[in-house]
């Protein structure tokens, strides 16, 4: 009897149309919101038009066909989705270049997006099986702390905003490399979480409802907290701070089902803010212009409650409904282009527009979760749920700082906001839920013996 051959379970032809009749659907809203701009500026369709179009639609479809050839059954609404948000946020840079109050670029952001695309083409065509992340656990940790800390070193480290959160390479211009170490750090929160998970689930004490950890493996917990810190310190980074430790914390549960770990995080890095914002000035300014952003004191202070104040009477002049594109005063907030891009969108879109982008980023976070869900081994599992968490924590994060409701960090808004670092490490994670979307969908091989056997499915 020979070697059973092995074949895969054929793709239907029907949901590759669908995917790609979504991408085609999310590139015409792109451009229909392109031409509306320019017909509330000058009157007329932007000149440009036909060329962003096409340039957008054939990097999402160069993206599409990769993703038919090496990963056919992912998800099929992820990159749709990922190109609304990114094609939206195009169309916001173009509008605040309109206004020449910022250094914007439609142009630049477009080839960053194409360079982008690239990296996602790239990490789908090299990385066949993401289980092999898994061997290189301990390398990712290594390589997330040196990116982490690498804006401390001197020469290449550059203070932006009183935050030194950027290096300077040669020829290439200013990285934020955060973006970067996040995701190597996630890949080493999964890999260390597998292997210790049995031993973090163990109970200790109880306490009234809630079974405490032991004592003795509190130790992961209490180093991720004080490297978070640094960085809040050191860096003045409040937003990465906040973004590592969250997110080590939700793997934590995800791996353990401990609310205990929940409970413990929060109180860790509650008590530490407090604390390092009775001793550091820079963390103290952040906490005062977040009590008192109406203060006319901190209004005029550098780096103070400006940028917030201007960003919510730019919501709260949007209204329900928006002014529409074109027709708002985004160039009144700082930073717009970068920090700010949401309260401008909000402006201009309303408060319908803003809850429709928040859906859409709703409905992303929840195909990385269903992917987690449907992942076959421990490490897909916590792989994609800290992908996917982070992608959450960071909008929240922003949206919750430009409305008051925490303290502004100085993220940005994933796929919006101008500039490359952020934008090429979400194609990066976008890439890695894909690959995973793919190998937790693919039905079993259909397994045909060539002596006339029936066929049997290895389901």
């Amino acid at each position: 009897m020979s070697t059973p051959s092995v074949e895969p379970v054929p793709l239907p032809a029907k949901r590759r149309l669908a995917q790609l009749a979504m991408l085609a659907f999310a590139v015409v809203i792109v451009m229909f919101a392109y031409a509306n701009v320019g017909l509330a500026i000058d009157k007329q369709i932007p000149s440009g038009m036909l060329t962003y179009g096409l340039s957008l639609g054939g990097f999402m479809l160069a993206a599409y066909l990769v993703l038919a050839r090496f990963a056919p059954w992912a998800d099929p609404l992820i990159l749709p989705l990922v190109t609304l948000v990114n094609g939206l946020g195009l169309v916001m840079i173009y509008r605040l270049e309109q206004s020449k109050a910022f250094g914007a670029s439609a142009n630049t952001q477009l080839l960053w997006t194409a360079v982008g695309v690239v990296l996602f083409s790239v990490t789908l065509i090299v990385l066949r099986d993401h289980r092999a992340l898994q061997r290189l656990t301990y390398t990712a940790g290594a390589v997330g702390l040196l990116l982490l800390i690498s804006p401390l070193l001197p020469f290449i480290g550059k203070n932006i905003n009183g935050a030194r959160i950027w290096i300077e390479i040669p020829g290439v211009g200013q990285l934020q490399p955060a973006e970067f170490a996040k995701l190597a750090l996630i890949v080493f929160f999964a890999g260390y979480l597998v292997a210790k998970r049995d031993v973090l689930a163990l109970a200790g004490r109880r306490l009234l409802f809630i079974d405490l950890p032991r004592a003795r493996d509190l130790g992961p917990i209490l180093i991720v907290w004080g490297f978070s810190l640094g960085v809040l310190i050191l860096q003045k980074d409040l937003g990465s701070s906040l973004l590592i430790f969250g997110t080590f914390i939700a793997m934590l549960y995800i791996a353990t089902q401990r609310t205990s770990w929940v409970l413990i995080g929060i109180l860790l890095f509650v008590g530490g803010a407090i604390l390092a914002g009775m001793v550091f000035d820079h963390v103290h300014a952040r906490f005062e212009v977040y009590l008192n952003p109406e203060d006319p004191e901190l209004f005029q202070k550098v780096g103070g409650s400006e940028q917030l104040m201007q960003g919510l009477f730019a919501m709260a002049a949007g209204g329900i409904l928006g002014t529409g594109l074109g027709q708002g005063h985004p160039d009144k907030i700082p930073l717009a282009i970068s920090d700010f891009i949401f309260p401008a969108t909000g402006e201009e879109l309303g408060l319908t527009g803003l809850m429709a982008l928040l859906m859409v980023y709703a409905l992303l976070v929840q195909r990385g979760l269903r992917t987690s869900i449907a992942a076959r081994d421990p490490f897909s599992k916590l792989l994609a749920g800290g992908l996917s968490f982070i992608l959450a924590w960071q909008v929240f994060i922003i949206v919750g700082g430009v409305t008051n409701l925490i303290p502004l960090t100085g993220l940005v808004t994933p796929f919006m906001s101008q500039g490359g670092s952020a934008l090429l490490a979400n194609w990066i994670l976008i890439a890695l839920l894909v690959r995973m979307s793919d190998a937790a969908r693919k039905p079993p091989p259909q397994a045909i013996q060539d002596e006339g056997m029936t066929q049997v499915f290895q389901r």
